[in-house]
């Protein structure tokens, strides 16, 4: 099992779909919010909690050893749904989980974040990763691409490195891409069609822009699910009223749920770099 720092860590989505996969265990979690931080203290309760991102990168030596990290860092800079002030956003928190990453080398970096990001400060996220000598991919697969009942567009960038140790030049990050890239690559995409193959790949996403292919696989992917009786990981959600009583903690609720990202995506992502390690 993979060491696992999870950054931005929410209600735990990263781990919980790390750990379905069979591929990693959490050794640290970081979480801004308290009640998140309660979700993940009763879940996980012998894994350490921080609170601040930017504590941890001016601090690296809090932060252990591990072969893959993870972020859902911050939306509210590139959301749609939000001012998109980009880089000038208070809670624009790239550049410090950037330095975490240049501080603690791991193998595989996996991060999550609103369909907004794809035409605000992508750009700037791939091309840093890359000179910090990673191969990257930015994928765009919905929540409907796994079965769940909304759509939930999001972008998750996958980034691997071998060389472990040290920075490498932007020459060197390209030749290892050129090198690595197909390997991983073609096995994320794979890994994830084979479950629902209603799910955008944005190769070539930085000339494609806002442009890049998308498919509607709700419907496609629920039909599919019928026709073979599965339930799969999606249980039927009984009718509420307009005002739901007795639910302790509604509101910390939905906000944990809005922020979450969606586990059985992130389990298939984990499938896919274990593969990829067993093949090695």
């Amino acid at each position: 099992m993979l060491r696992h720092v999870d950054l931005c860590s929410g209600i735990g989505g990263f781990a919980l779909g790390f750990e379905w996969a069979g591929l990693s265990r959490p050794v640290m979690f970081c979480d801004i919010e308290p009640w998140p931080r309660k979700i993940l203290a009763k879940h996980w309760p012998d894994v350490p909690i921080e609170e601040d991102v930017k504590v941890l990168a001016n601090e690296p030596e809090r932060i252990p050893e591990c072969s893959i990290l993870t972020a859902g860092y911050p939306c509210q800079p590139f959301s749609h749904a939000g001012k998109r002030r980009g880089e000038e956003d208070d809670r624009h928190i790239w550049p410090y989980i950037r330095e975490i990453v240049a501080q603690k080398r791991p193998t595989w970096c996996v991060f999550e974040n609103v369909y907004g990001h794809l035409s605000m400060g992508i750009d700037t996220v791939l091309s840093n990763l890359e000179a910090d000598g990673y191969a990257t991919r930015p994928f765009i697969v919905p929540a409907c691409g796994v079965d769940a009942a909304h759509r939930r567009d999001r972008i998750w960038i996958v980034a691997n490195t071998d060389n472990a140790r040290g920075g490498s030049s932007r020459r060197e990050a390209n030749e290892q891409r050129q090198a690595n890239e197909q390997r991983w690559e073609e096995q994320l995409q794979s890994g994830i069609s084979r479950q629902r193959k209603d799910v955008a790949d944005t190769n070539g996403i930085r000339s494609q822009g806002v442009g890049a292919e998308r498919h509607d696989a709700r419907q496609a992917g629920l039909r599919r699910g019928e026709a073979r009786g599965e339930k799969g990981f999606w249980k039927p959600e009984p009718p509420v009223g307009r005002v739901a009583n007795g639910i302790p903690n509604r509101v910390d609720r939905i906000k944990g749920l809005g922020n979450a990202i969606v586990p059985q995506i992130a389990m298939q992502i984990g499938l896919t770099i274990k593969a990829v390690n067993d093949a090695v």
